[in-house]
């Protein structure tokens, strides 16, 4: 069976607003969240093969969430998804509640990777296409977003050098660019990416048409890179 996109319609993009203030407490990393928010729901809605009855399949499409201390907005998303159930989120940061202030993999449904320091998921992601590849399952898309501040970290560089080299073109990924990086880069973040052999698209991280046309940017032969553009974090 060939894993397709949720086809629960009861959420909308519209009631994702109402789905997040849900989620209460004191260490929300608010614009974290909602800087992610559009490029996850266009993701999800859009392009992911991956659904509630589908996520234990060896077929299905991955996602890594590496910027993982914001992470309403994804929670939201599953849940609209339905691979949990909505009143979960009242419970968010609580003892008892699977729901913590990082994503857990052993707890929620849907996610892969239990996300801590800023810097692994890219990493990560680079050994789930491998793994993949050496399985011989060629179908599968693997998707990690990142923030732009976690392009400080040294294991990042290393990751995009080495997907580039290795022609990793079962792999995605999603820079949120908020203008948090430490250093930048001369030509903007996608020259970094392209300089290691990746294709590369930069778009407004708030134009859900202009993000499903990067995510379905052919790219034979190499990774890709979508690099979304939100506003600067306050």
């Amino acid at each position: 069976m060939t894993p397709t996109a949720p086809a629960d319609t009861r959420f909308r993009y519209e009631d994702l607003g109402g789905l997040m203030a849900l989620m209460t407490g004191a260490e929300k990393h608010g614009p974290a969240a909602t800087s992610t928010l559009d490029a996850l729901w266009v993701l999800y809605d859009r392009v992911l093969r991956v659904g509630p009855g589908s996520a234990g399949e060896p077929e299905r499409d991955r996602f890594l969430l590496s910027k993982g201390h914001g992470p309403m907005a994804y929670y939201a998303v599953l849940a609209a998804k339905g691979f949990f159930p909505v009143d979960w989120l009242s419970g968010f940061g609580a003892y008892d509640s699977p729901l913590g202030h990082h994503p857990d993999r052993t707890l929620i449904p849907g996610v892969e990777i239990g996300s801590g320091s800023l810097g692994h998921g890219l990493p990560l992601a680079v050994g789930s296409a491998l793994g993949l590849r050496a399985q011989g399952l060629t179908d599968p898309a693997v998707w990690v977003l990142i923030g732009d501040a976690e392009l400080d970290e040294g294991s990042n560089h290393e990751a995009i050098a080495y997907a580039g080299s290795a022609g990793l073109e079962r792999l995605h990924t999603i820079v949120i660019d908020n203008d948090s990086a430490t250093h930048g880069w001369r030509g903007g973040i996608a020259s970094r990416f392209e300089a290691a052999g990746w294709s590369s698209v930069t778009v407004d991280g708030r134009d859900h048409a202009a993000l499903q046309m990067a995510y379905t940017t052919p790219h034979p032969g190499r990774p890709h890179v979508v690099v979304a553009r939100v506003e600067k974090k306050q």
